[in-house]
């Protein structure tokens, strides 16, 4: 098993995205062919087992514990080919040496007291693993060419909605639970996250030996190519439009209460209520778990945790006066909300813009109502 013959090779394989969330982002896996010896093998650390005892809590909490799988190719790509999904190949052009180390490298990582590892969608994942047994193995001799690879960096926020729909409620979700650690700008190597960014930044790379510098890759193959896949979005369906059919019933209902001079008690007992169950999940995430991209989620300032304590307190005929006080402090959040978004503090989703001003319609309605 760790033996190779000269005329083996290794391949990184890069797959294109699928059509659920999870996959929308594409996969990247280690190919070592080794025909003399009846190998091809494929060394995949995306790996997860839904047998884990409490999946979904772990999950939730963000330690869910990934690990490093071996298979056969053909078996690896079976299931990608079925779901017509994009697959290349880079042959890398390695020293018998150094495709020793890296198999041996590989096999020991599989072994089971090392093979499972903390994922990390950002820092820590099936793409910056393969990275990084390519830049132990090979060390300095490897050299990138950021500018090729890389010549604009984006926030890690842009790289994940570069690959989304904006108006689609995985994009939503994303930018609802991830929070403000994720606008920062990444560097080339960060960028390599994404599996397309390892591909990419492999097609320049280089590697140098006893001063002689060559290209890391020697031959690019697609090994599957279904064409183009479409990001369809039924826009009567889409969260945009979504929170524009809420919002005018919310700005609809204010009118009206308005012009009869009342007000409807279980509006704003349900929007309290609602922004304070998200506002509550947020904080747990934020808190909680140990997810690293879901602290400094400022999309509190519009869904505040409390809402869900003063939500009982408006749904009473009669409300504290004093309750305007504290919508006028959600509506100093809403602005605060805007500061955030246009100095780039954190980037909220388009789609809850006319929600975020509904609220304030109705937050404003509320506080002259509760004055009288």
């Amino acid at each position: 098993m760790n033996t190779l013959a000269k005329d083996a090779e290794i391949s990184i394989i890069t797959i294109g995205p699928g059509k659920q969330l999870y996959d929308s982002f594409g996969h990247n896996a280690i190919r070592v062919s080794d025909p003399s010896n009846g190998k091809d093998l494929a060394f995949n650390y995306g790996t997860f087992d839904f047998n884990t005892p409490n999946f979904y809590i772990k999950f939730g909490q963000g330690k869910l514990p990934y690990a490093l799988s071996v298979s056969t190719y053909d078996g690896f790509l079976r299931n990608y080919i079925a779901e017509k999904r994009w697959i290349k190949q880079q042959k890398l052009d390695l020293t018998y040496g150094e495709k020793i180390a890296i198999f041996e490298f590989l096999l020991n990582n599989a072994q089971p007291s090392n093979r499972e590892y903390q994922y990390d969608f950002f820092l820590d994942n099936c793409a910056t693993r393969i990275r990084d047994v390519l830049a132990v193995n090979l060390g300095s001799k490897l050299s990138y060419q950021d500018k090729q690879y890389a010549p604009f960096l984006y926030s890690f926020r842009e790289l994940i909605q570069q690959r989304l729909h904006w108006n689609s409620w995985g994009s939503l979700g994303i930018d609802i639970a991830l929070g403000a650690v994720i606008d920062r700008t990444a560097n080339p190597w960060e960028h390599q996250f994404l599996p397309d960014y390892v591909f990419e930044s492999l097609k320049s790379a280089t590697i140098t030996r006893n001063n002689k510098t060559s290209a890391l890759i020697k031959k690019e193959t697609t090994i599957n190519n279904p064409g183009p896949r479409a990001r369809n979005t039924a826009f009567l369906l889409s969260p945009f439009f979504v929170f524009l059919v809420i919002a005018l019933g919310i700005v609809y209902r204010t009118l009206r209460d308005s012009k009869q001079q009342k007000r409807s008690r279980w509006l704003d007992t349900v929007l309290f209520f609602v922004t304070g169950i998200v506002g509550v999940l947020l904080l747990v995430l934020w808190l909680a778990t140990d997810h690293t991209a879901t602290i400094n989620n400022y999309n509190i300032l519009w869904a505040f945790p409390v809402n869900l304590i003063f939500c009982t307190l408006l749904s009473k005929k009669t409300p504290k006066k004093w309750l305007s006080r504290y919508l006028s402090f959600l509506i100093i959040l809403l602005i605060l909300l805007v500061v955030h978004w246009c100095t780039g503090v954190q980037v909220f989703a388009g789609a809850l813009l006319p929600l975020l001003i509904a609220l304030s319609i109705r937050y404003v309605y509320v506080i002259r109502y509760l004055k009288k």
